[in-house]
């Protein structure tokens, strides 16, 4: 989303509603980020009051620049990124009610780069099942490293029979 609102803010710059948009999220994002260092679960509604005006008003100055075609099948990339801001609005902002989401896929686009990095170098996996097998251990890998255990570790318990398992959350 950060990126397509980058995208439109350089392409339509005079029309301010992209930068607005991304500042609000920006904001709610360092919200955020305090309220979890105070032990909090979500943030307080009343800190984000401010930010969610700047962010719906963003997006209605968008789609009344940018306004849905109901003659058309097809949308611009604007306008369809305004409606998903609009409609899922609590989905983008989850993170400030549920602080255990993520503000960002920063990690998950981490955890994917050595895979784009092998499908560069090699250009491929010699066989599916190469493929699938080095995916698996690397799946373990970032989850045990994702739990504190260190990725030598990790693999020395597997190899010696002692493979290392997430624990198991229980429903109350």
């Amino acid at each position: 989303m950060i990126r397509e609102l980058t995208w439109c803010d350089e392409r339509f710059a005079a029309e301010h509603w992209a930068a607005q948009i991304r500042w609000a999220i920006a904001e709610m994002i360092k919200e955020a980020a305090k309220a979890k260092s105070e032990g909090l679960d979500h943030v307080p509604p009343e800190r984000l009051r401010r930010w969610h005006i700047y962010y719906d008003s963003g997006v209605q100055v968008g789609l009344d620049l940018h306004p849905l075609d109901p003659a058309s099948g097809a949308q611009s990339k604007q306008t369809n990124l305004l409606l998903r801001l609009r409609d899922d609005r609590d989905a983008y902002l989850r993170f400030t009610t549920d602080l255990t989401v993520p503000a960002t896929n920063n990690q998950a686009e981490r955890d994917l780069r050595p895979v784009k990095t092998q499908l560069k170098i090699s250009g491929c996996h010699a066989s599916k099942t190469g493929a699938e097998n080095w995916l698996a251990i690397r799946s373990y890998l970032v989850t045990a490293t994702k739990h504190g255990l260190g990725a030598l570790d990790a693999i020395g318990r597997a190899i010696t029979g002692d493979a290392w398992m997430p624990p198991i959350a229980l429903a109350a």
